[in-house]
């Protein structure tokens, strides 16, 4: 066994030294500050007691330092995973209550399972099942969701609703009975923190820090958000007029929990568990390799479910809630000088002390606060200029974009999703179904051959030079009958055609059934039918049969020799052709 492969903490571990030590400290303090108020707020969002948050931020961490191969992925709650934590338990019971919170723990350790057998059995590859414009889709309409969803606490109502459209409308119906201090802290706090993302780094600049440290000290305004907004609550005692507050949270280290093995529950959340797994992988891998690609590292995606998976069951028998890897977290870890994944470490180690002695000071912190922070977080995640560029460049990809937003908006996250992934596979079945052909011919004086419809190129109306761009499978071998058919009724002098396969990397058992059925026909017809440019590995696969025995024609090695050797005796049975003609 790969020792160091299952445990990559042993990759860097002996390297380390006094330099980086400090750099990853350094960056554990800034992502700890972070940490603490969106712990807070994730946990509420997910509809649980907001020191859950706090909880699932801190053997997660530890757990990821020692599986994880991201030196600089910041591991926690996460926006869109709370969203869809919060619909999938949210279906099961009340928000909240103590079988609510069984639930998430038991989807928290469901999913860590599925993360870490995944991995074992290097299932990464699964990930690729979302396409990009889904994902983008999704997480635009989950930031969507997820505003409107805290829209209600910085107005101070109770409004509630299962999915954008009841939430919007639930909000309009009881706009008049908005509380008015509750919205002035939840919309002061917003202008603070989107003024501070638009001016603060610029603003600390010209007081006199230097840019580095004026980005990470601007990374820190939700914490100055939630101290000023928690003291001017506590002196003038807004919570006696009104304003919600977090309440008191428990102080010490987080309960150990066992997740009750009951089957019915585990059925009831097996699809949500592997809908959030799959999500939070996502994300999580593509955060990693963006910023390991900036410092010419590299990520293993398999290791990286390992790693997942070890982080939420840590969460899972911590009383913590699903984790994944943080964006913006794990921006400001990277810009901070993070170089290993103790820097996680570290920040669990700060969450830990929070946990055991600073929650009695925001038990007066507004739930309005953490709205706003919510608000200012998510909003990033809006992706019009995505929506707008995939309308442009592919309707099909949007068609299956606008499906999952629109999905997600209207009947929930689970289902916008799946219904995108659907469309997506359905989609791609149609276009690899169809693929792109081209009947070829040579440029004039060059062994290049290009499609006949684009240039102006040498043709001889006894050869076929049939180009398929896609590799053959069950889904498009009729299809290919069908064009061969149609060229050989197109062209009356037809000889030879040839099957030029450079864009061919897999020829299936029904596409070479195709093959041979292609083959008699054209053989029925008096054409003979050629290969070109077939690569190694299909090659291979071939020779295992009895295909190329059968084949009339012969496999060449380029299509310029194909062309030569096809062309040239054509032109000699032109030629004797002639010559019997003429001594008649």
């Amino acid at each position: 066994m790969d020792f160091k492969r299952f445990f990559p903490i042993f990759q860097w571990l002996p390297l380390y030294g006094r330099e980086t030590l400090i750099s990853d400290l350094l960056a554990a303090v800034i992502v700890t500050i972070m940490l603490i108020p969106q712990s807070l707020a994730y946990a509420m969002l997910a509809g649980l007691p907001p020191e859950v948050g706090l909880y699932a931020s801190i053997a997660p961490l530890f757990l990821y330092a020692i599986f994880g191969t991201s030196r600089t992925l910041a591991v926690g709650p996460v926006a869109v995973i709370a969203l869809m934590t919060a619909a999938a338990a949210g279906n099961l019971a009340i928000q909240g209550s103590p079988e609510y919170v069984t639930l998430v723990i038991v989807l928290t350790f469901m999913s860590g399972i599925m993360l870490t057998i995944m991995g074992l059995v290097k299932l990464g590859f699964l990930a690729n099942f979302l396409s990009h414009p889904v994902i983008s889709g999704f997480i635009t309409a989950s930031g969507l969701i997820i505003a409107a969803s805290q829209a209600r606490h910085l107005l101070g109502l109770d409004a509630e609703g299962v999915n954008f459209i009841s939430v919007m409308y639930g909000l309009i119906g009881r706009l008049n009975e908005t509380h008015l201090i509750t919205l002035a802290i939840g919309l002061g706090t917003l202008a603070f923190l989107y003024a501070n993302r638009f001016w603060g780094r610029h603003l600390l600049t010209w007081i006199g820090f230097n840019p580095h440290t004026a980005d990470m000290l601007s990374k820190a305004a939700p914490v100055l958000a939630v101290a000023l907004t928690t003291f001017v609550t506590w002196f003038w005692q807004l919570d006696q007029q009104g304003v919600k507050v977090v309440g008191e949270i428990p102080t010490g280290l987080p309960p150990l929990s066992l997740p009750p093995l009951i089957p019915q529950l585990w059925s009831d959340l097996f699809l949500a568990a592997v809908l959030i797994s799959i999500v939070g992988f996502v994300e999580s891998v593509s955060v990693g390799q963006t910023l390991a690609a900036k410092r010419r590292q590299r990520i293993d995606p398999n290791q990286e479910l390992i790693g997942l998976g070890a982080a939420n069951l840590g969460s899972a028998f911590s009383s913590g809630m699903p984790v994944s890897g943080g964006f913006s977290r794990s921006i400001v870890n990277f810009d901070a000088g993070a170089a290993t994944p103790a820097a996680g470490a570290y920040s669990a180690v700060g969450i830990l002390v929070a946990t055991l002695f600073l929650t009695p000071l925001i038990a007066y912190l507004p739930v309005a606060t953490l709205a706003a922070t919510i608000i200012v977080a998510v909003l990033s995640l809006i992706d019009l200029k995505a929506v707008h560029e995939t309308f442009v460049y592919s309707k099909s990809d949007f068609a299956a974009m606008l499906a999952t937003i629109l999905i997600t908006l209207t009947q929930g996250v689970e289902l916008g999703i799946m219904v995108g992934v659907g469309l997506s596979l359905l989609l791609y079945l149609y276009r690899t179904s169809r693929p792109h052909y081209a009947v070829i011919g040579r440029l004039p004086n060059t062994e290049h051959f290009r499609n006949i419809e684009r240039y102006d190129v040498e043709v001889d109306d006894r050869i076929a030079l049939l180009r398929i761009d896609e590799s053959l499978y069950f889904a498009n071998s009729r299809y290919l009958e069908d064009v061969v058919m149609d060229i050989v009724i197109n062209q009356p002098k037809l000889n030879h055609l040839v099957l030029t396969c450079q864009a061919v990397n897999l020829i299936d058992s029904s596409a070479l059934d195709s093959l041979r059925t292609i083959n008699r026909r054209l053989k029925d017809s008096g054409v003979q039918m050629h290969l070109a440019e077939v690569k190694g590995p299909v090659m291979d696969r071939l020779k295992k049969t009895d295909f190329l025995d059968e084949m009339s024609g012969v496999v060449y090695m380029s299509t310029y020799d194909a062309w030569k050797v096809l062309h040239e005796r054509a032109e000699e049975n032109e030629s004797e052709k002639s010559t019997g003609t003429n001594s008649v």
